[in-house]
């Protein structure tokens, strides 16, 4: 088993929604009737079973922590604590995207003409004198 298979069950784990509200408050340090209206707000998001219970992830509760971090030490009211948790999410988003465009680039053969390539202009307009073509 190599590290990127550790990685990704490990990140499977923190996805897997297996704490009820209340032990799910207890872990993130807050009182269940805080997450209620943290859910309220947008900020969090708990899977539901088919009888509508809430139910919370190792990364939801690493999110309740965050949120507690941001109200409680740094005074951010809760429309700021959503906007930030809104920018880290996009801020993933790019750096993956980034991450994949460069896998790409490495990949790319620079030899290889692709239509609608940029070419350098020199190698387009050269003048009459060179290249043996003479007036």
């Amino acid at each position: 088993m190599d590290v990127e298979d550790r990685v990704d069950r490990s990140d499977a784990s923190k996805e897997r929604a297996v704490y009820v509200i209340s032990v799910a408050a207890e872990l993130a340090g807050v009182h269940p009737q805080t997450i209620r209206i943290y859910e309220r707000k947008g900020l969090v998001r708990p899977e539901r079973t088919s009888g509508n219970t809430r139910r919370y992830s190792q990364r939801d509760i690493d999110l309740l922590r965050q949120i507690q971090e941001m109200t409680q030490e740094f005074g951010i009211n809760l429309a700021g604590v959503k906007r930030i948790i809104e920018m880290q999410a996009e801020l993933a988003a790019l750096r993956a995207r980034m991450q994949e465009l460069e896998e790409q680039l490495r990949g790319a053969d620079g030899t290889e003409r692709r239509e609608g390539q940029i070419m350098p202009l020199r190698s387009v307009f050269l003048p009459p004198w060179v290249g043996g073509a003479r007036p």
